[in-house]
């Protein structure tokens, strides 16, 4: 995750891909500088970022010249406590129809827990998305952060398989 401009030469040796977190997304001078570096951009939508928002975002990296550009929808906050926030598929499906960015769903930030995992997977598969992101850990109790959200290898092999994408 690349969160200061100055970050981007160094790395650009040593990433295949740039994320943007969710708390960079407004960080409109690193977008552009992106926009330029010519490597392909994961960006995550914000805390509390609006569709249109998070688009205009991605505009910012596309406007100056790299279309190499993947969305992930990692929720937004909310109310409800019961997920760690308030993933909408809706939007994913709005994403697909305004742009043509492929859309990648971060389960394990969107839910913060695991047991619920498959049927949004469906889920979110079923409303356009292109791919998933989960968290993965050979021993999940043992994780230094995220325990609770993330998979053991065995869980997300069935997880996989019971979503079976092509």
């Amino acid at each position: 995750e690349v969160v200061d401009v100055r970050q981007i030469e160094t790395m650009c040796g040593f990433v295949d891909i740039f994320q943007v977190g969710a708390r960079s997304m407004y960080h409109y001078e690193l977008l552009k500088e992106l926009g330029r570096c010519g490597r392909p951009v994961l960006l995550k939508n914000g805390l509390a970022a609006t569709m249109e928002e998070f688009l205009r975002a991605a505009e910012y990296i596309t406007q100056s010249g790299n279309d190499r550009l993947a969305l992930c929808e990692r929720g937004i906050r909310g109310y409800d406590t019961y997920t760690r926030n308030h993933l909408d598929l809706a939007r994913v499906a709005g994403i697909r129809k305004e742009t043509k960015f492929p859309v990648i769903v971060d389960l394990s930030h969107s839910l913060g827990r695991k047991d619920i995992a498959l049927p949004m997977a469906r889920a979110a598969l079923a409303a356009g998305a292109d791919g998933l992101m989960l968290e993965v850990h050979p021993d999940p109790s043992h994780a230094l952060s995220d325990a609770r959200q993330q998979m053991s290898l065995e869980e997300f092999e069935t997880l996989m398989r019971s979503v079976s994408i092509q």
